[in-house]
C-alpha cells in the first residue's frame, strides 16, 4: 500500500514539474483519473472515479 502511495505522489509531482501552470497540471492529472482537492489540512490526490482521497501531498 505504501508503495502505491509513493507511486501516485511520484506521478503527480512529475506532472507538476512538466506543467507550466496549476491549471495545466490539474488538467494533466485528469488523464490519470486524479484530481487535487485543497483543504485547510493540505492538498489531497483524489480519484475521479471513486471520489476517495488516495494520498496527501507533502511539500
Amino acid at each position: 500500500m505504501m508503495n502505491d502511495i509513493q507511486t501516485i505522489r511520484d506521478v503527480v509531482m512529475h506532472e507538476r514539474k512538466m506543467a507550466v501552470s496549476d491549471r495545466e497540471w490539474k488538467h494533466r492529472l485528469r488523464g490519470y483519473g486524479y484530481f487535487i482537492r485543497d483543504t485547510e489540512k493540505g492538498a489531497y490526490v483524489t480519484s475521479l472515479l471513486g471520489g476517495k482521497d488516495l494520498c496527501v501531498l507533502i511539500g
